[in-house]
């Protein structure tokens, strides 16, 4: 699950999707539902964590071949 800090992102988003699937089902006793819940928004967490961190990745990467970035992550777009 989410804990695992080995997890690939695509694992993540597969069993995120299977979460979202049985929830949307909702044939699932509340008690499970609860807990599909729970651990679907830890995985939504570690997701969104990964494509941050992968985005700071290439941000710098950009900076490092000497290319100025004009990038601001917290705007989510580009700064003119």
């Amino acid at each position: 699950m989410a804990e695992d800090k080995n997890m690939q992102f695509e694992q993540a988003m597969h069993q995120l999707e299977e979460i979202v699937q049985k929830l949307e089902a909702g044939e699932a006793p509340l008690d499970d539902t609860i807990t599909l819940y729970k651990q679907g928004m830890e995985l939504s967490a570690y997701c969104q964590k990964k494509l941050q961190n992968a985005e700071k990745q290439l941000i710098r990467m950009i900076d490092q071949e000497g290319n100025e970035s004009s990038f601001d992550p917290t705007a989510g777009e580009p700064n003119e």
